[in-house]
């Protein structure tokens, strides 16, 4: 197993290009190439197929890569672990988090990291739930920070926090007069809402259909910051969890009102990849996530966020 040739094959795979792995090694096109090529002898296949943007990988690619990933960050976790004398954890993490848990989670997690575990280098992929599932399953991080549906925790998640519903409209709509509102209520009005494939609009959809519930969606957008704009200045609500409506009414001219009658409960999660190993420098960040849950006892209300700030 020649390691430089398969770092090589998996920075091709995350750019997307031989030319941009070129000048990340600092190398000649040339030898990027012969790095694969090599590799295609020993697989007995096509690693790589070329495309309009440069080389995508084929299904024998596909089906390596996640174990290639496993290796490679095995590998470079048992160098840290020769190199360690101090008992300190080091090397890096991974992890994929929801653009409304960027902050203050991962902000807080990076300043105690930096403070007492400097060795640990934290690297963060924002992205929707859907797309950190990927990840998680291709092994491009070894935790995500995601909303779950299901009250059980599966396949070894840590369920961290159950959050609440909140219809996120502007301050002076007659809707948001109240703190809380009735799911009837939101029946026929124009929302903005994620993009599918979306574990919520699935749960959304199955909640409209129990209770009866036309919900007339107008625009889908992943941006949390296009959904505030749109409410705040395009005549229509949001339905966000409590991060993003605390974020969006402390940026925007919007204000958030707690859905009842059902009480919508989403499960913040802690999810492991099923093809990293658990490291101790995974291990501490784990530790270090969930410390910052129980910073308080009721972390669901949006009220309670300016706690972890």
């Amino acid at each position: 197993m020649n390691y430089t040739s398969w770092k090589v094959f998996i920075d091709a795979a995350e750019l997307g290009s031989f030319s941009k792995v070129a000048l990340f090694w600092n190398i000649s096109q040339p030898q990027v190439s012969r790095h694969i090529q090599d590799l295609e002898k020993q697989c007995g296949g096509r690693l790589f197929q070329r495309n309009g943007r440069g080389v995508e990988l084929t299904d024998l690619g596909k089906r390596l890569a996640p174990k290639v990933r496993g290796w490679i960050l095995s590998t470079e976790q048992l160098e840290n672990d020769i190199r360690e004398t101090s008992g300190q954890p080091i090397g890096k993490v991974s992890i994929g988090i929801l653009p409304s848990t960027s902050h203050p989670w991962i902000s807080n997690l990076f300043f105690i990291l930096r403070q007492k575990y400097p060795l640990v280098q934290l690297v963060v992929r924002e992205g929707q739930g859907a797309q950190l599932e990927t990840w998680l399953e291709q092994g491009k991080v070894d935790l995500a920070i995601l909303y779950r549906q299901s009250p059980s925790p599966k396949n070894g998640d840590i369920y961290l926090l159950n959050t609440s519903t909140y219809l996120v409209g502007h301050k002076d709509d007659p809707l948001t007069r109240n703190n809380e509102l009735t799911f009837a209520a939101i029946d026929g009005i124009p929302l903005t809402t994620f993009c599918r494939p979306s574990t919520w609009r699935d749960r959304l959809d199955e909640l409209a259909l129990e209770y009866k519930i036309n919900l007339n969606v107008i625009l889908e957008a992943d941006s949390l910051g296009l959904q505030a704009e749109a409410v705040e200045k395009g005549n229509c609500y949001a339905l966000l969890g409590p991060y993003a409506s605390y974020a969006a009414e402390n940026s925007h001219n919007v204000k958030a009102v707690k859905i009842i009658e059902p009480e919508i409960s989403r499960y913040i999660a802690l999810a492991m990849s099923p093809h990293g190993s658990l490291t101790l420098a995974c291990k501490t960040v784990m530790e270090l996530v969930k410390d910052l849950t129980s910073l308080t006892s009721n972390l669901g209300d949006k009220y309670d966020v300016e706690i972890l700030n």
